[in-house]
């Protein structure tokens, strides 16, 4: 593998400053890129800019679910340091609840973030792909979207929403030379996880599985690093995929044995 595979790119980044995102971000830097960062994460972004990248990163503390916010980050960072000519959209919430115990705040919250920011980014990055004819977008979904999951209703959907979203805008950008391509992980040792562990689950639970919560568990015994998910993704953004669009790869340990 080329170690400088993206040096001289300029590539966007959301959810940039924490787990999946701070890693696919750490990666691309690593491997020659310029990161355009957007997060809510203050100390995570300060961190980034104050790296031994802070001449290769333009780090933006943005709500992606608020449009006029997204496109102006983006503006911003493509002044600084060019052209957008991959994307990867990782930013992400997550809401535990039962559906009839949800609150139209919990619900719309979600999809604003998980779905609607997913929507921003890939629609203002994607029109500046469109005049150049080359660009990557990869998307990070769940396999969560596929495979029903209890309490998790409204994450799930908004993932659902995700990969979808990310199928049709693939097949409408396809004829520019854009692909744009999905990742769905399964349990990752993130702050999101762990969050979930402090409400009752925890590593070995989660491998193990729980029949009576209808959920397999984890066939290759482990929970995955921020890294093994970020490797896919650049995987994905990269020339190496130059043939591969429309896709969706679980990186889930086999824990939904792969049924879409």
């Amino acid at each position: 593998m080329n170690t400088q595979e993206f040096a001289d790119e300029c590539i966007a980044v959301t959810g940039a400053a924490r787990g999946i995102g701070a890693a696919v971000t750490r990666l691309l830097l690593e491997r020659g890129a310029r990161v355009i960062a957007l997060d809510l994460d203050v100390e995570g972004l300060t961190q980034l800019s104050q790296s031994s990248y802070s001449d290769r990163v333009s780090c933006h503390l943005v709500d992606i679910s608020q449009s006029d916010a997204v496109d102006q980050a983006l503006a911003q960072g493509q002044e600084k340091l060019g052209p957008i000519q991959r994307l990867a959209c990782v930013a992400g919430v997550l809401q535990m609840g039962r559906i009839t115990e949800l609150s139209n705040e919990q619900w719309d919250r979600t999809f604003a973030i998980n779905t609607t920011g997913v929507f921003n980014v890939c629609r203002n990055v994607a029109k500046g792909m469109i005049e150049r004819k080359q660009g990557a977008i990869v998307n990070v979904s769940s396999n969560s979207a596929a495979t029903p999951r209890i309490a998790m209703g409204a994450y799930a959907a908004s993932k659902a929403a995700v990969t979808q979203l990310s199928r049709c805008l693939g097949l409408e950008l396809a004829p520019h030379g854009i692909r744009v391509n999905i990742i769905s992980p399964g349990s990752t040792d993130t702050p999101m996880q762990q969050a979930m562990w402090a409400q009752g689950s925890s590593r070995e639970t989660v491998i193990a599985g729980s029949g009576e919560n209808y959920r397999l568990g984890i066939p290759l015994q482990k929970i995955a690093t921020p890294e093994e998910i970020a490797e896919a993704v650049l995987f994905l953004l990269s020339d190496r995929a130059s043939h591969i669009t429309l896709s969706d790869l679980r990186v889930d340990g086999g824990a939904t044995l792969d049924q879409g």
